[in-house]
């Protein structure tokens, strides 16, 4: 672990954010160069004493999740973040892996997002960040382990992941989710996590093993979308899709026409966030 190196780059990487970098105001009184440590720290998910004691070359090694975290808060690329697991210590992650690091332009667009519901997804549909607004729709989604992590998986398995979608509508997600999943597991091959969500489901679901045995590839997500609020009742909503080949992520970005009434509810849910109404 190079101490004096990494404090250096973190340094150096933290002074170079401004707030309107990571969807912060800047205050009138502000001058430090840079963002504050205490700022870095709450982009990571840490403690202040934690990440101060790290730039002043006096923290302990920072594990694979903190450096992940570092490199997401401190919107890193994927040199960057290889450079910074280097620096700790640590074997730079696989790049076939880099599908869990969020490109720092994709970062820069949804922290402008914060009013709006939005997400960044991987081609498994595993959700990596999400705006308040987009928690308070859909819950938090960035809280699962293992292959629950996928909403393709969940969907199969957990009947609550249905809940905030119409009745009418479920069939549709349910072939567009495996046709996803094909597409992803023949892209990756058959030694990759793809793959294995693919056994596991054929084992599980046998409504997955049917629409498996269909064969469709080619069925992207619907753009207008009709969602379940347990508060809002139903929101008609359009999604656009900003992609990220390289890193074979996707920014959903949830809409309303102006002047329905799904545009009402949607401003309403990004004043209530998470909370329920009447709480």
């Amino acid at each position: 672990m190079d101490r004096e190196g990494l404090a250096d780059f973190l340094r150096r990487r933290r002074e170079a954010l401004q707030p309107e970098d990571v969807g912060m105001v800047r205050g009138p009184r502000r001058r430090t160069s840079g963002l504050r440590r205490e700022e870095v720290a709450a982009l990571c998910g840490m403690s202040s004493d934690y990440y101060s004691r790290l730039e002043r070359q006096r923290g302990p090694q920072p594990s694979d999740q903190m450096l992940s975290a570092i490199a997401r808060g401190l919107r890193l690329t994927l040199a960057e973040r290889d450079h910074l697991f280097l620096l700790a210590g640590h074997s730079a992650p696989q790049r076939a892996l880099r599908s869990d690091h969020v490109n720092p332009g994709i970062m820069r667009v949804l922290d402008r997002l914060c009013d709006t519901p939005a997400l960044v997804t991987t081609a498994l549909g595993e959700t990596l960040r999400q705006t308040p607004a987009a928690v308070a729709l859909f819950g938090d989604q960035t809280g699962f382990s293992g292959m629950e992590r996928s909403v393709f998986y969940r969907w199969f398995t957990d009947p609550a992941e249905r809940r905030l979608y119409l009745e009418d509508d479920h069939p549709l997600y349910g072939r567009v989710f495996t046709s996803l999943l094909r597409e992803a597991a023949t892209r990756e091959g058959p030694r990759s996590r793809a793959a294995a969500l693919t056994r596991d489901l054929l084992g599980r679901s046998p409504e997955f093993a049917a629409l498996w045995d269909r064969h469709e590839v080619g069925l992207g997500h619907p753009a207008d979308k009709r969602l379940v609020h347990s508060q809002l009742g139903v929101l008609e909503l359009q999604c656009q899709t900003l992609l990220d080949p390289d890193q074979s992520q996707a920014l959903l970005v949830y809409t309303a026409t102006p002047g329905t009434e799904s545009h009402d509810k949607l401003r309403l849910l990004a004043v209530i966030g998470s909370q329920h109404l009447g709480a």
